[in-house]
Formats: structure tokens, sequence, C-alpha cells
């Protein structure tokens, strides 16, 4: 990974409180044990948080690393957004995941019950 994605990602961890951008739950960046003791999920559950850093605007549409473009996401909201043929706008992306996150049908239970 660049130097700069890196320190753009460390950057927005920091700024979001170490939480989703998209969804809100608390990631990790070095060790799955940083959840605990919000979070005490196994391993597999656990790398679904893993902090990402997410380019608003898609590098192949000539977004870049700068900090304005990058903001922390977990892994698996990172990967669901651009599992699409063409990634949603990252507004409406956002509006999703909180509405399936309010529906308790984002993540396994295990992190929407830690999650109250």
């Amino acid at each position: 990974m660049p130097t700069s994605l890196r320190k753009s990602r460390f950057a927005a961890f920091q700024a979001q409180g170490a939480r989703c951008y998209y969804c809100g739950a608390p990631m990790w960046l070095v060790s799955p044990d940083e959840l605990k003791p919000q979070l005490d999920v196994n391993k597999d559950i656990a790398t679904r948080l893993q902090c990402t850093g997410e380019h608003l605007l898609a590098r192949c549409d000539g977004g870049g690393t700068s900090r304005q473009n990058i903001v922390a996401a977990c892994r698996f909201c990172n990967s669901k957004r651009h599992s699409r043929k063409k990634a949603p706008d990252p507004g409406a992306y956002r509006q999703l995941v909180n509405k399936r996150m309010r529906a308790g049908k984002w993540h396994p239970r295990e992190i929407h019950r830690a999650l109250g």
C-alpha cells in the first residue's frame, strides 16, 4: 500500500474515532484484539471490521489518495460497495448501509448485538 494511502487511512481512522464511515461499527488497524472489550467476536467476524482506506471517488474514476478523498471504512462495507459493476455514490451507499444497520441486516448478529 502506498505510504500516502496508509497515512490518509490512519488520519481518517483517527478523525472518525475508529468507526466505519458507512456503518459506524468500531474498526481495528493492527490486530482484531483492538476491538476488545467493546466487541468480543471471533476472528472471522472481526476480519470484517478491519480498517481499510476507502476512496470516495474510486481510483479508476480519477480519485487519488488525498485525505479529502479517503475515509476509513470496514473491510465489509468497502468490499460490498465495490462488488457492484458500478460502485454507488458514497452518500447514497451510506444511507443504504445505515438503513440496513437499523434493521439489523448488515453485519452478523454478533456485531449488531454488541453495538446495541
